[in-house]
């Protein structure tokens, strides 16, 4: 419980660890940073499989010290709980960005994307990869796209 505590807030304090929550913001920074757009959508208190993606991927070491200097991340949150709900603004930017990349509801989904937008790769739920393996998977699409 402790654990899921812990992911709970550390997903609500998303913004000061990188991740941004408005995508024509992370445009522009993708643009002027010539980097990739990593969009991921959760559910962050209610989605296990968001929750274990978040705390095995996106937090590990490997992970975050690659998105650091190479990424812009973007997190389009769906929260349930009445406590953690978004303001009217973010609910609004996080369903267009659903309607356009997430139409049927997943969760979680991951795509990578480049500075304009463009679908580059996606992920279907959980990776059942290592923290590493995903790392080295975007590493290489991010090369191959410059």
């Amino acid at each position: 419980m402790k654990f899921i505590v812990s992911i709970l807030l550390s997903s609500l304090l998303a913004t000061s660890s990188g991740w941004l929550n408005n995508m024509e913001d992370a445009k522009k920074d993708a643009t002027q940073k010539h980097e990739l757009i990593l969009l991921n959508f959760s559910g962050s208190d209610w989605c296990g499989p968001c929750m274990r993606l978040k705390a095995e991927i996106f937090e590990s070491p490997v992970f975050k010290t690659y998105a650091a200097d190479n990424l812009i991340l973007v997190n389009a949150d769906f929260p349930r709980l009445k406590k953690n709900q978004l303001s009217k603004e973010q609910v609004k930017r996080n369903e267009a960005l659903a309607d356009q990349y997430n139409p049927t509801g997943k969760f979680p989904f991951t795509l990578l994307l480049n500075a304009d937008g463009k679908v580059l790769k996606t992920y279907d739920g959980f990776p059942s990869i290592s923290a590493e393996e995903f790392t080295n998977a975007i590493k290489a699409l991010s090369n191959d796209s410059k």
